[in-house]
């Protein structure tokens, strides 16, 4: 497949540059691969999708306020995007600077502590917070969060709650689940008394979901390592919902990507805590999920492409056509899209489900 087949042109007035008053208020477009019927509607009407004994798949990682500015020791600016710890104070960041600089030399951040250039690591570069100071306790004093480059204006105070899902509990990304950001709690509080079940998966969301293939040609894109985790207890809830006739609904591209990289050996999902590269395009056989919950993607975007591959390119293009002409909001805060069912997939009793 070819890059081009996923462009589209999008207005830049449907990108969404603030999130909501409200969470739930957002719009959801609900779409049925069954018949490529579209349904438009609010995200607080969700739970009439769902039912008893279904089963959501969280992605709980937590977003670290990983921007932080500063200058080198000469003088120049320099914007930092930590991409992730390592441990013993140290990060694997990004820079942001007209001329690299040498390992060795310092940081000095804005807030008034430095950092270390320890190496240069390809596109990255190893830092060390000075004097013995953690990175995790530089970020807390002085980072910014890491709203995505398509939100054209400065962080503010309201980003560091409203850029995390209200579930959020283990540190580590770069940028935030999106899909899970139209949850509250009430809505979570909504999906318990309803009998639906809920799982929670980690993958720390690195700065490479923003880039999109340089390749034309598909085959020669390399997707960038994310650490994640699918635990024991995920794995028997799967199992359990799939006794039952439930649906495993994965909220988020994130989620998909944890259980289908935990199911790659024996097709169905087990343990698993490392890093995945997986990249799913259209083709792709999927074992274990059978709904989505996701955000609207940007053009030409891996994103874009696993939604492509769970439904069917021709009814996503088409439900994005829709979207954009009923002026649905794009991207990170924007509104929502739920596909009941993924592409050419039949579940027992679906039909009364929908």
């Amino acid at each position: 497949m070819k890059r081009s087949d996923f462009h589209f042109e999008l207005p830049e007035d449907r990108i969404a540059q603030f999130p909501l008053a409200e969470r739930v208020r957002s719009r959801l477009l609900a779409i049925d691969p069954c018949d490529g019927r579209l349904e438009d509607g609010l995200f607080s009407d969700l739970p009439r999708f769902l039912r008893a004994g279904d089963l959501l798949v969280f992605n709980d990682t937590r977003v670290i306020p990983a921007r932080l500015f500063g200058r080198k020791e000469t003088g120049g600016r320099v914007e930092v995007m930590v991409e992730r710890y390592l441990g013993d104070g140290e990060c694997l960041a990004q820079l942001r600077v007209s001329k690299p600089p040498r390992a060795g030399s310092d940081i000095e951040l804005d807030g008034g502590y430095a950092l270390e250039v320890v190496e240069r690591r390809d596109a990255f570069y190893r830092l060390r917070g000075r004097h013995g100071v953690s990175i995790g306790s530089i970020l807390a004093a002085c980072g910014h969060m890491p709203l995505p480059p398509y939100i054209q204006r400065a962080d503010a105070d309201e980003d560091r709650e409203r850029y995390q899902t209200v579930y959020a509990r283990r540190e580590g990304a770069v940028a935030a689940p999106t899909a899970g950001l139209h949850f509250d709690r009430e809505m979570m509080a909504r999906l318990s008394e309803r009998n639906i079940e809920t799982a929670f998966v980690t993958l720390h969301v690195g700065a490479g979901t923003f880039q999109s293939p340089r390749h034309e040609d598909l085959g020669l894109h390399r997707m960038h390592r994310e650490f994640m985790e699918v635990d024991e207890t995920v794995c028997e809830k799967i199992r359990a919902t799939r006794a039952c006739g439930g649906r495993v609904i994965a909220v988020g591209t994130t989620a998909v990507r944890c259980l289908e990289t935990a199911s790659a050996g024996t097709g169905a999902p087990a343990p698993y805590r490392g890093e995945t590269d997986l990249f799913i395009l259209p083709g792709y056989r999927f074992r274990a999920v059978d709904a989505l919950l996701t955000n609207f993607h940007m053009p030409e975007s891996t994103l874009l492409m696993l939604v492509s591959a769970f439904a069917g390119r021709e009814l996503i293009m088409a439900a994005y056509r829709h979207a954009i002409d009923a002026e649905y909001r794009f991207y990170s805060y924007g509104d929502a899209m739920f596909i009941k069912s993924r592409a050419n997939h039949d579940l027992e009793g679906m039909d009364d489900a929908l």
